[in-house]
């Protein structure tokens, strides 16, 4: 999915967090350089950059369905396009001056003093299975450049870096191994401190998401076919594909989704824990959601009870969490080994209340949909006895202008009950290199450089300081292009454009 981050998004990079240049005016160009906007039309997209973006041909019925309900059911609430899906043409994969080693992971930097020069690294397979293996070394002339992610870069950091003296031989000499991080996480490691910085693997960032399913009609455009079936049931759809490239089988089955704003009865129904929240972050930036609903044209579920059928699922996830979590290594040397992960999903009342509406916004899209054949009992809370939200799996669809479904104080806790018990990755992990003050927690600078450190940068979505409302692609892109900027103006590498 490819979708952009909302302007004041970028824009809390800069003034919020202190980094000149990383507002939307700096970086939505970047994001049109990229673009190749395939629907046409739109000023605030590229059209010739590398990455297409288009609108997939033939969308489900599931998904034209939660459109043109959420339209209806929603009159008051404005609407505008958004792009779901994209195609991604690379003409960068065979440059002359580009060498990529696969199947290798970084296990440290290396370091003459305080300037990195060079990282050391060990092959996949060797890696996994422990053997005895000499890491090999790979130096750089100018500069180094993390990009491992939000989990990869901080470990990278954390891990036991090599100081040491280059002789004319060309042999070295290491002088003391230490780490980049905070003293405790450190010390549990038995790595001495090199660099203070105890906001590396902190401020892990994501989106929490739900997926509920829900019986469909047997004319429902579905995937569950293609994601459960047998050889001979893939067949066709197999031979559809390999024709023309068409069918379901060049679906991923999310293509309709709403990024959503509370209005006044919203903001009541998801209580006024929330409302501080509001105030402070959400009331004055109007291009920021709350949340984003979208639907998956299969059971999203891996339960094996669960019969063969026709399924359709509504998803929904906080777009700005207000919990955040941390990641850090357990070894000092072993670069396969375990990560100490706590993604503190839910930890603050903000967010339980964000995605109790996003249940019931989406419960309520659902039952007014043609498809739509009931809940799916195994994948919703379990409300108390004689409660009206209980769920049913022989429903059919209501009028668009039906009652909402009442829910009591005690359905409200099932609902939370249940997200606690199956809320889960989106995927887009940020947050855990963060780009601000050094005081403030930051572990880069606006120019990506690592504090306490000398030709070390780190570029990849770990050093966005704050999230973001969108599926983390096209962020990365964003952070991508304006890392090939700076670097190049350090450097004096000439043609690399800023729009």
């Amino acid at each position: 999915m490819y979708t952009r981050a909302a302007a004041s998004d970028y824009d809390d990079w800069e003034t919020v967090y202190k980094n000149p240049g990383w507002g939307s005016k700096y970086l939505i160009p970047l994001l049109k350089k990229v673009e190749t906007y395939q629907p046409g039309g739109s000023a605030v997209h590229g059209t010739s950059g590398p990455i297409k973006v288009s609108y997939m041909e033939g969308e489900t019925n599931v998904a034209d369905q939660y459109l043109a309900v959420a339209s209806q059911y929603d009159k008051e609430r404005g609407f505008t396009d958004d792009v779901n899906d994209f195609f991604n043409c690379n003409r960068y994969g065979e440059l002359s001056n580009l060498t990529t080693v696969e199947r290798r992971r970084v296990v440290r930097v290396l370091f003459e003093n305080n300037r990195a020069v060079g990282v050391e690294h060990v092959g996949d397979a060797e890696g996994r299975v422990k053997g005895e293996v000499v890491p090999l070394k790979s130096y750089a002339s100018r500069l180094v450049v993390l990009s491992a992610g939000a989990f990869g870069s901080p470990a990278i950091l954390e891990r036991y870096s090599a100081t040491f003296l280059l002789h004319l031989t060309g042999s070295t000499v290491i002088l003391k191994r230490s780490g980049i991080g905070a003293a405790d996480v450190l010390k549990r490691n038995n790595i001495p401190q090199f660099v203070d910085l105890p906001g590396v693997g902190e401020h892990y960032m994501d989106h929490n998401l739900i997926f509920a399913p829900y019986i469909a009609s047997e004319d429902a455009d579905t995937l569950d076919d293609l994601f459960s079936g047998k050889d001979e049931e893939l067949e066709p759809y197999a031979t559809r594909w390999e024709k023309d490239g068409g069918g379901l089988m060049r679906h991923n089955g999310i293509d309709a989704g709403i990024k959503m704003r509370p209005n006044a009865e919203d903001l009541r129904e998801i209580g006024p824990e929330f409302q501080p929240r509001w105030s402070a972050y959400f009331a004055n930036a109007p291009d920021k959601p709350v949340a984003w609903i979208g639907t998956l044209a299969a059971y999203a579920g891996g339960n094996p009870t669960v019969p063969r059928g026709k399924y359709f699922s509504f998803g929904y996830y906080t777009e700005y969490p207000f919990s955040v979590g941390r990641v850090h290594i357990t070894s000092g040397l072993d670069a396969y080994g375990k990560l100490d992960f706590e993604p503190g999903y839910l930890d603050h009342i903000y967010d339980m209340g964000v995605l109790r509406w996003g249940y019931k916004k989406s419960r309520e899209f659902a039952r007014r949909m043609d498809c739509y054949r009931g809940e799916l009992k195994i994948g919703h809370p379990v409300f108390p006895a004689g409660s009206k939200a209980k769920t049913d799996e022989s429903a059919k669809p209501v009028p668009i202008d039906a009652p909402d479904i009442e829910y009591s104080a005690e359905d409200n806790k099932a609902i939370d009950e249940f997200h606690r018990g199956n809320v889960q990755t989106s995927w887009h992990s940020i947050g855990t290199c963060a780009m601000k003050p050094r005081e403030e927690g930051g572990v880069v600078d606006a120019n990506l450089n690592v504090y306490g450190t000398v030709n070390l940068k780190v570029a990849d979505c770990s050093i966005a300081p704050a999230n973001v409302s969108a599926n983390t692609y096209n962020t990365a892109l964003a952070i991508g292009e304006k890392a090939a900027v700076i670097i190049a103006k350090e450097l004096g590498i000439s043609g690399v454009s800023e729009a």
